[in-house]
Protein backbone atom coordinates (compact mmCIF):
# COMPACT_ATOMS: atom_id res chain seq x y z
CA UNK A 1 0.00 0.00 0.00
CA UNK A 2 1.14 2.94 -0.89
CA UNK A 3 0.58 6.88 0.48
CA UNK A 4 1.32 10.14 -1.19
CA UNK A 5 1.78 12.76 1.16
CA UNK A 6 0.63 16.69 -0.01
CA UNK A 7 3.01 19.06 1.52
CA UNK A 8 1.84 22.55 1.25
CA UNK A 9 4.30 25.88 0.83
CA UNK A 10 3.95 28.12 3.40
CA UNK A 11 2.07 31.49 1.55
CA UNK A 12 4.91 33.74 0.15
CA UNK A 13 4.62 37.86 0.35
CA UNK A 14 4.50 39.36 -2.93
CA UNK A 15 7.88 40.66 -4.38
CA UNK A 16 7.17 44.02 -4.01
CA UNK A 17 6.39 44.11 -0.20
CA UNK A 18 10.13 43.04 0.49
CA UNK A 19 11.14 46.50 -1.41
CA UNK A 20 12.86 49.11 1.12
CA UNK A 21 10.84 51.39 -0.95
CA UNK A 22 7.69 50.25 -0.11
CA UNK A 23 8.35 49.15 3.13
CA UNK A 24 9.20 53.24 3.89
CA UNK A 25 5.67 54.27 2.17
CA UNK A 26 4.20 51.78 4.27
CA UNK A 27 5.93 53.31 7.22
CA UNK A 28 5.01 56.33 6.28
CA UNK A 29 1.24 55.70 6.06
CA UNK A 30 1.08 53.39 9.61
CA UNK A 31 3.11 56.26 11.40
CA UNK A 32 0.83 58.94 9.82
CA UNK A 33 -2.47 56.80 10.86
CA UNK A 34 -0.98 56.02 14.00
CA UNK A 35 -0.38 59.95 14.95
CA UNK A 36 -3.65 60.75 14.37
CA UNK A 37 -5.45 58.03 16.51
CA UNK A 38 -2.55 59.19 19.50
CA UNK A 39 -3.92 62.80 18.85
CA UNK A 40 -7.42 61.70 19.24
CA UNK A 41 -6.84 59.88 22.15
CA UNK A 42 -5.93 62.90 24.44
CA UNK A 43 -3.61 64.01 26.93
CA UNK A 44 -0.84 65.90 26.47
CA UNK A 45 1.74 64.83 24.23
CA UNK A 46 4.59 66.54 26.21
CA UNK A 47 3.94 66.44 29.82
CA UNK A 48 1.08 63.56 29.84
CA UNK A 49 1.73 61.34 26.73
CA UNK A 50 -0.92 58.59 26.38
CA UNK A 51 -0.09 54.96 25.89
CA UNK A 52 0.14 55.20 22.01
CA UNK A 53 2.17 58.92 22.23
CA UNK A 54 4.39 57.41 24.66
CA UNK A 55 4.99 53.59 22.58
CA UNK A 56 5.66 55.91 19.36
CA UNK A 57 8.02 58.30 21.11
CA UNK A 58 10.15 55.25 22.15
CA UNK A 59 10.38 53.51 18.87
CA UNK A 60 11.44 56.84 17.48
CA UNK A 61 13.68 57.66 19.77
CA UNK A 62 15.30 54.08 20.18
CA UNK A 63 15.65 53.77 15.93
CA UNK A 64 17.89 57.82 16.05
CA UNK A 65 19.89 56.65 19.33
CA UNK A 66 21.05 53.34 17.60
CA UNK A 67 22.16 55.87 14.42
CA UNK A 68 23.89 57.90 17.12
CA UNK A 69 25.84 55.31 18.60
CA UNK A 70 27.54 54.66 14.73
CA UNK A 71 28.03 58.29 14.40
CA UNK A 72 31.73 58.17 16.27
CA UNK A 73 33.33 55.12 15.25
CA UNK A 74 31.72 55.99 11.20
CA UNK A 75 33.48 59.53 11.07
CA UNK A 76 36.72 58.64 12.73
CA UNK A 77 37.09 55.55 10.49
CA UNK A 78 35.71 56.80 7.64
CA UNK A 79 38.00 60.13 7.26
CA UNK A 80 41.15 58.17 8.08
CA UNK A 81 40.45 56.02 5.02
CA UNK A 82 39.55 58.94 2.77
CA UNK A 83 43.62 60.50 3.55
CA UNK A 84 44.95 57.25 3.66
CA UNK A 85 43.83 56.84 -0.51
CA UNK A 86 46.23 59.75 -0.84
CA UNK A 87 49.15 57.18 -0.54
CA UNK A 88 48.07 55.56 -4.00
CA UNK A 89 48.95 59.09 -5.46
CA UNK A 90 51.85 59.99 -4.36
CA UNK A 91 53.72 60.87 -7.60
CA UNK A 92 50.39 62.83 -8.36
CA UNK A 93 50.27 65.41 -5.46
CA UNK A 94 49.01 68.03 -7.99
CA UNK A 95 45.92 65.58 -8.80
CA UNK A 96 45.27 65.17 -5.14
CA UNK A 97 44.96 68.47 -4.40
CA UNK A 98 43.16 69.79 -7.58
CA UNK A 99 40.90 67.06 -6.69
CA UNK A 100 40.00 67.94 -3.05
CA UNK A 101 39.73 71.53 -4.47
CA UNK A 102 37.03 70.76 -6.76
CA UNK A 103 35.29 69.11 -4.09
CA UNK A 104 35.31 72.23 -2.17
CA UNK A 105 34.31 73.98 -4.69
CA UNK A 106 31.27 71.79 -6.12
CA UNK A 107 30.40 71.69 -2.30
CA UNK A 108 30.29 75.77 -1.83
CA UNK A 109 27.95 75.88 -4.61
CA UNK A 110 25.90 73.22 -3.48
CA UNK A 111 25.35 74.67 -0.05
CA UNK A 112 24.86 78.03 -1.31
CA UNK A 113 21.81 76.42 -3.45
CA UNK A 114 20.80 75.11 -0.54
CA UNK A 115 20.48 78.26 1.58
CA UNK A 116 18.98 80.12 -0.93
CA UNK A 117 16.26 77.78 -1.09
CA UNK A 118 15.95 77.61 2.64
CA UNK A 119 15.50 81.24 2.89
CA UNK A 120 13.22 81.35 -0.24
CA UNK A 121 10.93 78.48 0.63
CA UNK A 122 11.02 78.95 4.66
CA UNK A 123 10.28 75.22 4.75
CA UNK A 124 9.80 75.87 8.79
CA UNK A 125 8.42 78.90 9.14
CA UNK A 126 4.50 79.50 10.85
CA UNK A 127 4.27 76.48 12.95
CA UNK A 128 4.19 78.23 16.66
CA UNK A 129 6.36 75.25 17.75
CA UNK A 130 8.34 76.89 21.05
CA UNK A 131 12.16 75.12 21.37
CA UNK A 132 12.34 71.97 23.50
CA UNK A 133 12.29 72.53 26.89
CA UNK A 134 15.83 70.93 26.73
CA UNK A 135 17.29 73.77 24.55
CA UNK A 136 19.82 75.99 25.81
CA UNK A 137 18.73 79.23 23.75
CA UNK A 138 22.54 79.67 22.99
CA UNK A 139 23.29 79.18 19.54
CA UNK A 140 26.56 78.46 17.80
CA UNK A 141 28.74 81.48 16.80
CA UNK A 142 32.14 81.78 14.86
CA UNK A 143 34.14 81.68 18.53
CA UNK A 144 32.53 78.37 19.47
CA UNK A 145 33.37 76.76 16.63
CA UNK A 146 36.94 77.77 17.01
CA UNK A 147 37.58 76.60 20.35
CA UNK A 148 35.14 73.68 20.15
CA UNK A 149 37.76 72.34 17.25
CA UNK A 150 40.40 71.94 19.67
CA UNK A 151 39.54 68.11 21.39
CA UNK A 152 39.80 68.51 25.00
CA UNK A 153 40.23 64.73 24.87
CA UNK A 154 41.75 62.29 22.46
CA UNK A 155 37.52 60.74 22.26
CA UNK A 156 36.55 64.49 21.81
CA UNK A 157 34.32 63.41 25.09
CA UNK A 158 32.28 66.46 26.78
CA UNK A 159 30.90 66.29 30.28
CA UNK A 160 28.03 68.13 31.27
CA UNK A 161 25.95 68.72 34.50
CA UNK A 162 22.33 69.73 34.41
CA UNK A 163 19.47 69.46 36.71
CA UNK A 164 17.06 67.29 36.33
CA UNK A 165 13.13 67.39 36.49
CA UNK A 166 13.83 66.80 40.59
CA UNK A 167 16.35 68.66 41.16
CA UNK A 168 19.29 66.41 41.38
CA UNK A 169 22.08 67.43 39.44
CA UNK A 170 22.97 65.06 36.49
CA UNK A 171 26.14 64.35 34.66
CA UNK A 172 25.69 62.92 31.19
CA UNK A 173 28.81 62.50 28.50
CA UNK A 174 28.71 63.04 24.81
CA UNK A 175 31.07 62.88 22.29
CA UNK A 176 31.85 66.23 19.97
CA UNK A 177 31.62 65.35 16.48
CA UNK A 178 33.50 67.94 15.28
CA UNK A 179 36.61 67.26 17.62
CA UNK A 180 35.95 63.67 16.01
CA UNK A 181 36.29 65.04 12.87
CA UNK A 182 39.34 67.03 13.56
CA UNK A 183 41.03 64.11 15.64
CA UNK A 184 40.70 61.77 13.09
CA UNK A 185 42.43 63.94 10.51
CA UNK A 186 44.97 64.32 12.19
CA UNK A 187 45.61 60.76 12.74
CA UNK A 188 45.20 59.96 9.27
CA UNK A 189 47.75 62.41 8.07
CA UNK A 190 50.38 61.64 10.72
CA UNK A 191 49.47 57.73 9.41
CA UNK A 192 50.57 59.34 5.92
CA UNK A 193 53.52 60.81 7.40
CA UNK A 194 54.96 57.36 9.16
CA UNK A 195 54.70 55.43 6.11
CA UNK A 196 54.35 51.48 5.65
CA UNK A 197 54.84 51.25 9.52
CA UNK A 198 51.23 52.94 9.93
CA UNK A 199 50.30 49.77 7.49
CA UNK A 200 49.08 47.37 10.04
CA UNK A 201 47.36 50.58 11.41
CA UNK A 202 45.16 51.35 8.24
CA UNK A 203 44.35 47.86 7.59
CA UNK A 204 43.03 47.96 10.80
CA UNK A 205 40.85 51.07 10.44
CA UNK A 206 40.03 50.00 6.90
CA UNK A 207 38.19 47.05 8.45
CA UNK A 208 36.86 48.60 11.30
CA UNK A 209 35.04 50.82 8.51
CA UNK A 210 33.90 47.85 6.30
CA UNK A 211 32.53 46.78 9.91
CA UNK A 212 30.85 49.75 10.88
CA UNK A 213 29.25 49.84 7.61
CA UNK A 214 27.69 46.79 7.70
CA UNK A 215 26.51 47.73 11.46
CA UNK A 216 25.20 50.69 10.06
CA UNK A 217 23.43 48.96 7.24
CA UNK A 218 21.31 46.58 9.31
CA UNK A 219 20.18 50.00 11.14
CA UNK A 220 19.05 51.71 8.42
CA UNK A 221 17.38 48.13 7.17
CA UNK A 222 15.00 49.23 10.29
CA UNK A 223 13.97 52.41 8.76
CA UNK A 224 10.31 51.66 8.10
CA UNK A 225 10.12 50.48 11.71
CA UNK A 226 11.37 53.55 12.93
CA UNK A 227 9.32 55.72 10.72
CA UNK A 228 6.60 54.84 12.13
CA UNK A 229 7.56 55.82 15.49
CA UNK A 230 9.39 59.14 14.17
CA UNK A 231 6.17 60.15 11.72
CA UNK A 232 3.78 59.17 14.53
CA UNK A 233 5.44 61.02 17.40
CA UNK A 234 5.69 64.10 15.19
CA UNK A 235 2.20 63.61 13.90
CA UNK A 236 0.80 63.24 17.66
CA UNK A 237 2.75 66.17 19.16
CA UNK A 238 2.86 68.80 16.28
CA UNK A 239 -0.29 67.94 14.12
CA UNK A 240 -1.06 68.09 10.58
CA UNK A 241 1.41 71.76 11.04
CA UNK A 242 4.28 69.01 10.93
CA UNK A 243 3.27 67.38 7.74
CA UNK A 244 3.00 70.41 5.93
CA UNK A 245 6.26 71.31 6.97
CA UNK A 246 7.85 68.74 6.24
CA UNK A 247 6.55 68.72 2.75
CA UNK A 248 7.43 72.10 1.75
CA UNK A 249 11.08 70.52 3.06
CA UNK A 250 11.26 67.65 1.11
CA UNK A 251 10.51 69.89 -2.04
CA UNK A 252 12.66 72.26 -1.13
CA UNK A 253 15.63 69.62 -0.73
CA UNK A 254 14.46 68.10 -4.23
CA UNK A 255 14.48 71.26 -6.24
CA UNK A 256 18.05 72.13 -5.26
CA UNK A 257 18.86 68.28 -6.18
CA UNK A 258 17.57 69.41 -9.67
CA UNK A 259 18.95 72.61 -9.56
CA UNK A 260 22.64 70.97 -8.96
CA UNK A 261 21.98 68.03 -11.14
CA UNK A 262 21.02 70.05 -14.13
CA UNK A 263 21.80 73.55 -13.87
CA UNK A 264 25.19 73.93 -11.64
CA UNK A 265 26.52 70.72 -13.52
CA UNK A 266 25.81 71.30 -16.85
CA UNK A 267 27.75 74.99 -16.78
CA UNK A 268 30.49 73.41 -15.18
CA UNK A 269 31.04 70.58 -17.55
CA UNK A 270 30.12 73.05 -20.58
CA UNK A 271 32.52 75.51 -19.25
CA UNK A 272 35.36 73.16 -19.69
CA UNK A 273 34.19 72.25 -23.45
CA UNK A 274 32.86 69.19 -22.94
CA UNK A 275 29.21 67.54 -23.92
CA UNK A 276 26.93 67.61 -21.57
CA UNK A 277 24.69 65.01 -23.34
CA UNK A 278 28.08 62.79 -23.35
CA UNK A 279 28.55 63.17 -19.93
CA UNK A 280 24.91 62.27 -18.53
CA UNK A 281 24.19 59.75 -20.97
CA UNK A 282 28.15 58.34 -19.53
CA UNK A 283 27.29 58.48 -16.21
CA UNK A 284 23.24 57.71 -15.95
CA UNK A 285 23.74 53.62 -15.42
CA UNK A 286 25.82 54.77 -11.92
CA UNK A 287 23.26 57.46 -11.16
CA UNK A 288 20.60 55.17 -11.65
CA UNK A 289 22.02 52.43 -9.31
CA UNK A 290 22.64 54.94 -6.61
CA UNK A 291 18.84 56.41 -6.51
CA UNK A 292 18.00 52.86 -6.11
CA UNK A 293 20.62 51.76 -3.84
CA UNK A 294 20.37 54.58 -1.79
CA UNK A 295 24.56 54.37 -0.96
CA UNK A 296 27.80 55.52 -2.61
CA UNK A 297 30.00 53.23 -1.74
CA UNK A 298 27.67 50.49 -3.01
CA UNK A 299 27.58 52.28 -6.28
CA UNK A 300 31.12 52.84 -5.83
CA UNK A 301 32.37 49.98 -8.45
CA UNK A 302 29.90 51.06 -11.07
CA UNK A 303 30.78 54.54 -10.50
CA UNK A 304 34.38 53.93 -11.12
CA UNK A 305 33.55 51.93 -14.20
CA UNK A 306 31.75 54.52 -15.96
CA UNK A 307 34.08 57.53 -15.03
CA UNK A 308 36.75 55.50 -16.58
CA UNK A 309 35.27 53.84 -19.78
CA UNK A 310 32.63 56.41 -20.62
CA UNK A 311 33.94 59.66 -19.55
CA UNK A 312 38.13 58.84 -20.45
CA UNK A 313 39.57 59.38 -16.88
CA UNK A 314 42.80 57.40 -16.80
CA UNK A 315 42.66 54.41 -14.12
CA UNK A 316 45.25 55.10 -12.15
CA UNK A 317 43.51 58.48 -11.24
CA UNK A 318 40.05 57.06 -11.35
CA UNK A 319 40.51 54.21 -9.15
CA UNK A 320 42.39 57.25 -6.28
CA UNK A 321 39.44 59.76 -7.12
CA UNK A 322 36.15 58.14 -7.14
CA UNK A 323 36.74 56.34 -3.77
CA UNK A 324 37.69 59.38 -2.42
CA UNK A 325 34.75 61.05 -3.58
CA UNK A 326 32.55 57.83 -2.18
CA UNK A 327 33.19 59.30 1.25
CA UNK A 328 34.02 62.56 1.05
CA UNK A 329 32.40 64.05 -2.07
CA UNK A 330 28.39 64.79 -1.30
CA UNK A 331 26.55 67.29 -2.87
CA UNK A 332 23.35 66.08 -1.99
CA UNK A 333 24.14 64.58 1.64
CA UNK A 334 26.84 67.40 2.92
CA UNK A 335 25.47 70.20 1.40
CA UNK A 336 22.36 71.02 -0.13
CA UNK A 337 20.29 68.71 2.92
CA UNK A 338 22.42 70.44 5.82
CA UNK A 339 21.85 74.13 4.49
CA UNK A 340 17.96 73.27 4.31
CA UNK A 341 17.78 70.99 7.18
CA UNK A 342 19.49 73.52 9.29
CA UNK A 343 17.36 76.41 8.06
CA UNK A 344 14.26 74.51 8.82
CA UNK A 345 15.04 73.64 11.97
CA UNK A 346 15.41 77.29 13.31
CA UNK A 347 12.56 78.17 11.29
CA UNK A 348 10.35 75.19 12.75
CA UNK A 349 11.19 76.45 16.37
CA UNK A 350 11.23 79.86 15.78
CA UNK A 351 15.38 80.66 16.51
CA UNK A 352 16.79 83.49 14.51
CA UNK A 353 20.07 82.85 12.61
CA UNK A 354 22.52 85.86 11.35
CA UNK A 355 24.80 86.31 8.70
CA UNK A 356 27.73 84.67 10.82
CA UNK A 357 25.74 81.04 10.83
CA UNK A 358 24.90 81.00 7.21
CA UNK A 359 28.19 80.92 6.94
CA UNK A 360 28.96 78.30 10.01
CA UNK A 361 26.90 76.31 7.57
CA UNK A 362 28.68 76.83 4.72
CA UNK A 363 32.02 75.99 6.35
CA UNK A 364 31.12 72.76 8.09
CA UNK A 365 29.22 71.80 4.75
CA UNK A 366 32.63 71.91 2.61
CA UNK A 367 35.12 70.79 5.28
CA UNK A 368 32.75 68.40 7.32
CA UNK A 369 31.28 66.21 4.11
CA UNK A 370 33.83 63.29 4.70
CA UNK A 371 31.59 62.68 7.61
CA UNK A 372 29.02 61.11 5.34
CA UNK A 373 31.13 58.07 4.61
CA UNK A 374 29.60 57.34 1.87
CA UNK A 375 26.61 55.48 3.63
CA UNK A 376 23.23 55.75 3.48
CA UNK A 377 21.50 58.62 5.12
CA UNK A 378 22.55 61.93 6.04
CA UNK A 379 21.89 61.95 10.04
CA UNK A 380 25.94 62.07 10.64
CA UNK A 381 26.35 65.49 8.96
CA UNK A 382 22.68 67.03 10.35
CA UNK A 383 23.83 66.16 13.78
CA UNK A 384 27.55 67.62 12.69
CA UNK A 385 25.27 70.94 11.46
CA UNK A 386 22.75 71.27 13.96
CA UNK A 387 25.34 71.24 16.87
CA UNK A 388 27.92 73.31 15.71
CA UNK A 389 24.97 75.79 15.30
CA UNK A 390 23.17 75.13 18.24
CA UNK A 391 20.22 73.80 16.92
CA UNK A 392 18.21 71.57 18.90
CA UNK A 393 18.97 68.06 18.08
CA UNK A 394 15.10 67.29 18.66
CA UNK A 395 15.09 68.59 15.06
CA UNK A 396 17.14 64.96 13.79
CA UNK A 397 14.29 62.70 14.84
CA UNK A 398 11.77 65.12 13.35
CA UNK A 399 13.61 65.22 9.65
CA UNK A 400 14.36 61.82 10.46
CA UNK A 401 10.96 61.08 9.53
CA UNK A 402 11.30 61.60 5.90
CA UNK A 403 14.78 61.00 5.27
CA UNK A 404 14.48 57.21 3.23
CA UNK A 405 12.28 59.40 0.98
CA UNK A 406 15.30 61.97 0.32
CA UNK A 407 17.94 60.04 0.47
CA UNK A 408 17.00 58.36 -2.99
CA UNK A 409 17.36 61.78 -4.67
CA UNK A 410 20.35 62.98 -2.50
CA UNK A 411 22.76 59.75 -3.17
CA UNK A 412 21.85 60.19 -7.44
CA UNK A 413 23.36 63.98 -6.90
CA UNK A 414 26.53 62.73 -5.07
CA UNK A 415 27.37 60.03 -7.31
CA UNK A 416 27.07 62.21 -10.30
CA UNK A 417 29.14 64.67 -8.27
CA UNK A 418 31.49 61.92 -7.47
CA UNK A 419 32.34 61.40 -11.23
CA UNK A 420 32.29 64.85 -12.39
CA UNK A 421 35.43 65.86 -10.16
CA UNK A 422 37.37 63.48 -11.83
CA UNK A 423 36.01 64.63 -15.28
CA UNK A 424 36.88 68.08 -14.85
CA UNK A 425 40.14 67.47 -13.08
CA UNK A 426 41.28 65.14 -15.83
CA UNK A 427 40.11 67.64 -18.31
CA UNK A 428 41.88 71.27 -17.00
CA UNK A 429 45.37 68.81 -16.30
CA UNK A 430 45.66 67.89 -19.89
CA UNK A 431 45.17 63.78 -19.20
CA UNK A 432 41.41 63.08 -20.11
CA UNK A 433 40.76 60.64 -23.06
CA UNK A 434 38.07 62.89 -24.82
CA UNK A 435 37.93 60.76 -28.04
CA UNK A 436 36.67 57.72 -25.24
CA UNK A 437 34.83 60.54 -24.05
CA UNK A 438 32.72 61.55 -26.95
CA UNK A 439 32.10 58.12 -28.08
CA UNK A 440 28.73 56.51 -29.07
CA UNK A 441 27.38 54.59 -26.78
CA UNK A 442 24.35 53.31 -28.87
CA UNK A 443 22.26 52.76 -25.53
CA UNK A 444 24.59 50.30 -24.50
CA UNK A 445 26.13 51.16 -20.97
CA UNK A 446 29.12 51.92 -21.81
CA UNK A 447 30.98 53.39 -25.38
CA UNK A 448 31.28 50.93 -28.10
CA UNK A 449 34.96 49.58 -27.95
CA UNK A 450 35.13 49.17 -31.85
CA UNK A 451 35.24 53.04 -31.82
CA UNK A 452 38.60 53.68 -29.61
CA UNK A 453 41.60 52.00 -30.13
CA UNK A 454 43.06 49.49 -28.00
CA UNK A 455 46.23 51.84 -27.28
CA UNK A 456 43.11 54.58 -26.43
CA UNK A 457 42.26 53.12 -23.56
CA UNK A 458 42.98 54.65 -20.14
CA UNK A 459 45.50 52.05 -19.51
CA UNK A 460 46.70 52.16 -22.97
CA UNK A 461 45.50 48.42 -23.49
CA UNK A 462 41.83 47.13 -23.76
CA UNK A 463 39.96 45.71 -20.77
CA UNK A 464 37.89 43.74 -22.14
CA UNK A 465 39.08 40.67 -19.80
CA UNK A 466 39.07 42.56 -16.96
CA UNK A 467 36.70 41.76 -14.17
CA UNK A 468 33.65 44.20 -14.55
CA UNK A 469 34.49 44.62 -18.13
CA UNK A 470 31.67 45.64 -20.58
CA UNK A 471 30.74 42.30 -21.74
CA UNK A 472 30.70 41.25 -18.43
CA UNK A 473 28.49 43.35 -17.10
CA UNK A 474 25.97 43.88 -20.30
CA UNK A 475 25.66 39.97 -19.90
CA UNK A 476 25.15 39.71 -15.79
Amino acid sequence: MTSSASTTKAPRLPRWAGNFGVQIIAGLIAGLVLGLLARNLGGDPLKDPNALTSTLTIIGSSYVSLLKAAVVPLVFTAVVSSIANLRQVTNAARLAWNTLLWFAITSLIAVTVGIVLGLVFQPGAGTGQAPPKDYSGKTGDWWAFLTGLFPFNFLGLEASTKAGDTGALATSVNFNVLQVLVIAIAIGIAALKVGKAADPFLKLNGSALAVIQKVLWWIIRLAPIGTVGLIGKAVSTYGWTTMGALGKFSIAIYLGLVIVLFVVYPVLIKSHGLSVKQYFSGVWPAVQLGFVSRSSIGTLPLTERVTERNLGVPRAYASFAVPLGATTKMDGCAAIYPAVAAIFVAQFFGIHLDLGQYLLIVLVSVLGSAATAGTTGAVVMLTLTLSTLGLPLAGVGLLLAVDPILDMGRTAINVAGQALVPTIVAKRQGILNEELYNAPRNGNPFADDSTVPAEDFATGKNDAGRPGSREELANA
